[in-house]
């Protein structure tokens, strides 16, 4: 392979937190080093980054990619390109298909066809219990060792508290990640919007933000009894972020995430039951958003995700109340995320720390950083750039996007996965 030089490059940096120009060098899809002036190029294929941003590729959690079972949503193959348009380096995928990911075989079947479709790494998650029922949970040890990353239920939540504390305490003892939902089941059961006063003004059964804070404090209990690793998959309401700050304080193994929709949209862009904003947990209150972006700036929420959940057109083009919920978002997680810096909410290196430092040190990967050693997964975007989404341009097979018509910035250039390119602009 050859190597390759980046140079005049706006280094976007989240282990130093510094954004400054300089280069750097990729042989054998590695980082070999950064500099802050161009060394002389010695046969190397030299990139001109023309003062755009080179920054690590985005790594991605919660992804749901539909095979097995329902592949006209989404395939590995549609999956991986629009990762690669998007930035996106890895992705980390859900274990709800139809059947679960839930056993060794079905696991080892999703790898095969990721490695075989994919132009982008694919971690999967498995499922925490059996089918993902709640009532037992699966061979946790077997999954991991055929290349698990994580075990979750994804949107459904154990409600059992003994079986939740066994699996807990069992991942403990393995050392396994457990991902979990955070909404009170009973209290969110039928729900479409927040509760409020937009809620009973569109006459639409709501949801209080009080059960994500219940759903959390159970499992901050829960861990506090077995001491398992764990992380919160998104944390949307102001309510939420005490208990999560006095559990980090308290030094318990917990990391939380939010989805770039919980960051960027609200209750009220749902406007005349616009399914296409219907997402789980709903879209929250303006002074939730607020609150939440505050955290992610801060340290305290961890991760940004994009939640990606295709859904064909069928399952959204229904009665807001019936209307499956989820939107795609592999491609417009990056100019959905710089809203937030193009508002001056928080700066990119603290962006690229949410989007990728946190989570490869959440799975304890080696990307995520622009280090010497660490791997060739880059992407060079130009944060600037203006456009107007078009949904039906999107390379995922779903369109189900909130952001279609919308005016955004940035535009991703170029992505390499451990040094080979994967996607370039044309």
């Amino acid at each position: 392979m050859t190597d390759m030089l980046f140079t005049n490059a706006r280094l976007i940096d989240p282990v130093a937190l510094t954004d400054s120009l300089g280069a750097l060098l990729v042989r054998d899809g590695k980082i070999v080093d950064v500099y802050e002036s161009a060394p002389d190029a010695n046969g190397a294929t030299v990139i001109d980054c023309g003062g755009k941003c080179l920054a690590p590729g985005i790594i991605d959690i919660g992804v749901k990619v539909s095979e097995p079972g329902e592949r006209h949503k989404e395939s590995f193959r549609s999956a991986g390109r629009a990762a690669a348009a998007g930035g996106v380096t890895t992705i980390v995928t859900r274990p709800d298909t139809i059947p679960s990911i839930d056993t060794p075989e079905i696991l080892e079947f999703v790898e095969r066809r990721a490695q075989a479709d994919a132009p982008v790494h694919v971690l999967p998650m498995a499922a925490l219990t059996k089918g993902r029922d709640g009532r037992e949970m699966t061979e946790i040890g077997f999954l991991q060792d055929a290349g698990a990353v994580a075990f979750s239920d994804a949107d459904r939540v154990v409600t059992d508290t003994k079986v939740f504390s066994r699996a807990l305490t069992y991942a403990r003892s393995l050392d396994a990640l457990v991902i979990g939902h955070t909404q009170d089941p009973g209290l969110s059961k039928g729900a479409a919007v927040t509760s409020g006063k937009f809620a009973s003004l569109r006459g639409l059964p709501g949801v209080s933000p009080m059960a994500e804070r219940m759903a959390l404090d159970r499992d901050i209990a829960l861990l506090e009894m077995t001491g398992a690793r764990y992380h919160a998959s998104q944390i949307t309401t102001a309510r939420a972020l005490p208990a999560l700050e006095r559990a980090k304080r308290n030094g318990l193994d917990i990391t939380a995430g939010v989805s770039v929709h919980h960051l960027t949209l609200n209750e009220m862009d749902v406007a005349d039951y616009r399914t296409f904003f219907k997402v789980k947990p709903p879209l929250r209150s303006e002074e939730d958003r607020v609150a939440v972006v505050q955290a992610v700036a801060d340290g305290l929420i961890d991760i940004i995700c994009s939640m990606h959940t295709p859904q064909d057109e069928e399952s959204k083009r229904l009665p807001y109340e019936e209307a499956a919920s989820g939107a795609v978002a592999l491609e417009t997680l990056l100019p959905a995320a710089l809203r937030l810096y193009h508002a001056e909410m928080i700066d990119l290196p603290r962006l690229f720390r949410a989007l990728s430092l946190n989570p490869a040190r959440l799975l304890r990967l080696d990307a995520g950083r622009l280090l010497a050693g660490a791997p060739a997964d880059l992407i060079l975007f130009d944060p600037d750039a203006p456009f107007q989404l078009d949904r039906t341009k999107l390379l995922s097979k779903s369109k189900n996007t909130p952001f279609d018509g919308a005016r955004m910035q940035g535009k991703v250039l170029g992505t390499w996965v451990d040094g080979e390119r994967v996607w370039e602009k044309a």
